[in-house]
């Protein structure tokens, strides 16, 4: 394999490579974004379990979100 064949595997390597991080670059984004949800969600829970643990006689209510 001569050294022009080497050097143009490793551009092609090394542009196969960014596609990939790229693409795992956008996929971290989208599980923060669902992780941040979650958590946002978990908060919720939560806070009305404190809620009602302060008042113990009062039923619990459904607290709608927006998605």
């Amino acid at each position: 394999m001569s050294v022009t064949d080497k050097m143009w595997d490793a551009i092609t390597t090394v542009i196969k490579m960014n596609d990939k991080v790229k693409r795992m670059a956008t996929t971290i984004t989208v599980q923060e974004q669902k992780i941040e949800g979650l958590t946002e969600r978990v908060i919720r829970l939560e806070t009305m379990l404190e809620i009602q643990a302060a008042v113990p006689n009062k039923p619990l209510r459904r607290i709608s979100h927006k998605e």
